[in-house]
């Protein structure tokens, strides 16, 4: 048991991990067909001539993104209708067959370059359009658009796929070949990280609605991430169990209940995708969620241990809603603020290895504190399981103040009033000498932590 969890320990990301999760928040721009018809799955046979925005402009689509704080875009390149945005040379469903005749993989990427935002595609394997889809030649097909959108738009940050997989017009689902395409992913964009169901860089959250787990660990079994790398041997309950059921909805996939009894652990973190409005497409009679939806998304995504991938879907002139702008600088207006005011605290370790007690003395009264974020060194690996923070004052009592399990890249603690469900008259604070603490109790291995911020 314990030579496994020393393991589990040290599962670490690679470089293009840590660099996906600097980047935390990032745009999703789901723009086809679908715009025009008032669909979401297009069904591939709408003619070219319906795709016209007419005042297409990706600088303004960067300067909302940017508005929100977001550094990076994915485009949908290609959704399960089959329309490119760029004039393939493999298919005429494409902008070369539409009245805009622009390429807008090209202006979206160079857009991205001019603001300074990191760029990215989704190539939905799925094509309604296709007649090679349900047949080996299909994905011949894929890797030559695939290829042409690795090595003719410059720097590429991420590539996400989906598992969406209809009946080809034979009648025949399409047998991906995703070793193939993860393959000339490395070859021409080394530093891409690659988004998909089972790894092997960035796996689903399991939902499109903005949910968080309550834990959402980086480190899960192979059986769930099984195109990522395993670098563990079995855990000492492998041989009892079957994770073969495992899937990224389930709620407890890298709990150490579960990872008992895997044959091996890899290092696949969560993304959270979700849109700004009901729909992934436009549609004009949607209204963007309210800022308070979006903040509890923020909070619970990027302060989660995870990345939040936010929809916003350009209309049919091909500019974004003025709605979901004024929402996205609403929302990066609340996030600057948030996080504006942090307060410089001398912190002391104290403890054992994998029970660190961080003890802050307060120049403020802990009431004014909002916000405790939490940052492990995950180059070292992942290793918090749960830890408390409490307010200390002089007289030896101890208020709770937040209660956590894992932490990971990143974990925002909303502090909690420790009265707020008792009788006020029991606070006698006010004005008494305090400490703030925060206690890992459960860990892994030696805990690495390597920020802890306080905010007012």
């Amino acid at each position: 048991m314990r030579k496994f969890l020393q393991e589990a320990a040290g599962v670490r990301p690679s470089k293009r991990q840590l660099d996906w999760f600097d980047t935390e928040f990032y745009a999703f721009i789901h723009f086809s067909p679908n715009t025009y018809t008032d669909l979401e799955w297009g069904n591939g046979t709408e003619p070219e001539s319906i795709f016209n925005p007419e005042k297409l402009d990706c600088d303004q689509w960067v300067e909302a993104i940017k508005a929100a704080g977001m550094k990076g875009m994915v485009l949908t390149a290609k959704h399960h209708d089959g329309f490119c945005l760029w004039p393939s040379k493999y298919t005429e469903h494409s902008v070369k067959n539409s009245p805009v005749k622009r390429d807008i993989v090209k202006e979206a990427a160079d857009a991205c370059r001019r603001g300074g935002i990191k760029f990215g595609f989704y190539l939905s394997p799925w094509d309604r359009n296709s007649k090679y889809y349900g047949t080996p030649e299909y994905n011949d097909y894929f890797c030559n658009q695939l290829t042409e959108l690795l090595t003719e738009y410059g720097e590429i940050f991420y590539v996400w796929f989906d598992n969406a997989c209809g009946e080809g017009p034979n009648g025949k689902k399409q047998e991906y070949d995703f070793p193939r395409y993860f393959s000339l992913i490395r070859r021409y964009q080394p530093n891409a990280v690659i988004f998909n169901d089972f790894g092997p860089d960035v796996r689903w959250c399991g939902n499109e609605a903005g949910t968080a787990r309550y834990a959402e660990w980086s480190v899960v079994p192979s059986e769930l991430c099984h195109y990522s790398e395993v670098q563990t041997g079995p855990g000492p309950l492998a041989g009892e169990g079957d994770l073969s059921y495992m899937y990224n909805t389930d709620q407890n996939i890298g709990t150490l209940s579960n990872i008992l009894y895997s044959k091996g652990l890899v290092y696949a973190p969560a993304e959270i995708d979700t849109s700004i409005r009901p729909g992934w497409f436009w549609h004009p009679d949607e209204q963007p969620h309210s800022l308070e939806h979006l903040c509890r998304i923020y909070l619970s995504s990027v302060g989660g241990n995870a990345a939040l991938n936010l929809n916003i879907p350009p209309n049919r002139d091909g500019l974004l809603d003025e709605r979901d702008v004024k929402r996205l600088k609403e929302l990066g207006d609340w996030i600057r603020t948030e996080f504006e005011h942090e307060i410089l605290a001398e912190v002391k370790r104290e403890g054992t290895a994998m029970q660190p007690v961080y003890t802050i003395p307060l120049k403020v009264p802990y009431k004014a504190i909002r916000y405790v974020t939490l940052e492990e060194d995950i180059a070292q690996g992942q290793r918090v399981e749960s830890f408390r923070i409490f307010v200390n004052e002089g007289s030896g009592d101890k208020h709770p103040l937040y209660q956590g399990t894992c932490v990971g890249h990143k974990k925002i603690c909303q502090l909690a009033d420790p009265f707020a469900d008792q009788n006020p008259l029991t606070n006698d604070m006010d004005g008494a000498e305090q400490t703030l603490v925060i206690q890992v109790t459960a860990a892994r291995g030696e805990v690495k932590m390597k920020n802890i911020r306080i905010y007012i």
